[in-house]
C-alpha cells in the first residue's frame, strides 16, 4: 500500500512539472497566467494520483503494463522542456539554448520535405507570420515530430523484440489496463478489440497531417491561430506530435493484446481437441 500510495504520489508531481514547466522556465510569464497553470498542473497531479491510487480503473489505460505509459510521458516531457529552452533563447540566449536552437532547426530543414507533415506545418502557419518565429515554428515541429517518431519506435521494439507486456509483472488483466474497452458490449471481444487497434493505428499515422490541414480551415472561420506566444507554440506543437504518437502506440498495444487473446484462444482449442482425440 505505501509503495502504490508512494508511486501514484510521485506520478503525479511529474505529470504537475511537465504541465508547469513553460511557466516555470520562460521569461516574462505573468503571474495570472503562472496562477492558472499551476492550478491546471495541481488538478492534473491529483487525477493521475487518483488513478494510480485506486484499485478499480477508470480512464488511464494499460497503468499496470510498463512502460508504456511511462514512454508516453518521457516523450511529452522531453518535447516540452525542449520546446521551452528553445523560447526561452529567443529572449535570454544561453549556450544550451543556442545549441538547442540550432539542432532543432536542423532536424526542422531535414523533415521540411514535400508531403512531410513538418511541411504541412509549414503551409498552415499564417502568412503574416515575421521569419523568427516562422523558423522557430518549423524547428519546434520538426523537433516535437522527431522525438514522437522516436517514441513510438522504442515501443515497437520492446513489443517486438522484448516481448512486452512482459509477464514479470503478472497475467496481462485485460480490465485494468483497458478500463475504456468493454469486453461484454456485444460481438466478439476479439474481433472488436483488432478493429480498435486498427483504427487507432490508422488515425495515429492520418493525424500529422490532417491536423495542420483542420487548423488551416478553421482559420478561415475563426481567425489564425498566432505562434507569437511561447506558451501557444510549446503546446500546439506538443499535443500535434504526441496526440497521433498516443494513439498510433495505443493501437499497437491493443493489437499485441489482441494477438495474446489469440493465442490462447488457439491453446486452448489445440488442447480440447487432443483431449477429445484422448477420449475417443
Amino acid at each position: 500500500m505505501i509503495a502504490r500510495l508512494t508511486g501514484a504520489a510521485m506520478r503525479g508531481l511529474l505529470v504537475a512539472l511537465m504541465i508547469a514547466t513553460p511557466a516555470l522556465m520562460l521569461p516574462g510569464v505573468s503571474a495570472d497566467t503562472t496562477q492558472i497553470i499551476l492550478l491546471v498542473a495541481l488538478l492534473a497531479a491529483f487525477l493521475v494520483f487518483i488513478e494510480y491510487n485506486s484499485n478499480f480503473p477508470s480512464i488511464i489505460e494499460f497503468r499496470n503494463a510498463p512502460p508504456l505509459n511511462r514512454l508516453r510521458f518521457c516523450g511529452a516531457f522531453v518535447t516540452v522542456f525542449l520546446l521551452t529552452v528553445i523560447c526561452s533563447g529567443m529572449t535570454q540566449p544561453t549556450l544550451m539554448t543556442g545549441a538547442t536552437t540550432s539542432v532543432a532547426r536542423l532536424v526542422g530543414q531535414v523533415l521540411d520535405f514535400p508531403f512531410s507533415p513538418v511541411r504541412l506545418v509549414v503551409l498552415a502557419l499564417p502568412s503574416e507570420l515575421p521569419e523568427a518565429s516562422f523558423r522557430i515554428a518549423r524547428a519546434a515541429a520538426g523537433l516535437s515530430y522527431l522525438i514522437a517518431l522516436f517514441t513510438c519506435g522504442i515501443f515497437v521494439l520492446m513489443v517486438r523484440f522484448f516481448g512486452w507486456p512482459s509477464s514479470r509483472n503478472g497475467a496481462f488483466n485485460v480490465w485494468i489496463n483497458l478500463p475504456l474497452f468493454d469486453p461484454t458490449a456485444g460481438g466478439d471481444a476479439l474481433t472488436r478489440l483488432q478493429r480498435d487497434a486498427r483504427i487507432n493505428m490508422v488515425l495515429g499515422i492520418l493525424l500529422p497531417f490532417v491536423l495542420p490541414a483542420v487548423a488551416k480551415l478553421a482559420s478561415q472561420v475563426i481567425g489564425p491561430i498566432t505562434l507569437h506566444e511561447p506558451q501557444t507554440l510549446i503546446w500546439t506543437m506538443t499535443l500535434w506530435a504526441f496526440l497521433p504518437a498516443s494513439l498510433l502506440m495505443r493501437g499497437i498495444a491493443m493489437g499485441k493484446v489482441a494477438h495474446m487473446i489469440e493465442e490462447k484462444r488457439r491453446r486452448s482449442y489445440a488442447r480440447e481437441a487432443e483431449s477429445d482425440y484422448q477420449v475417443a
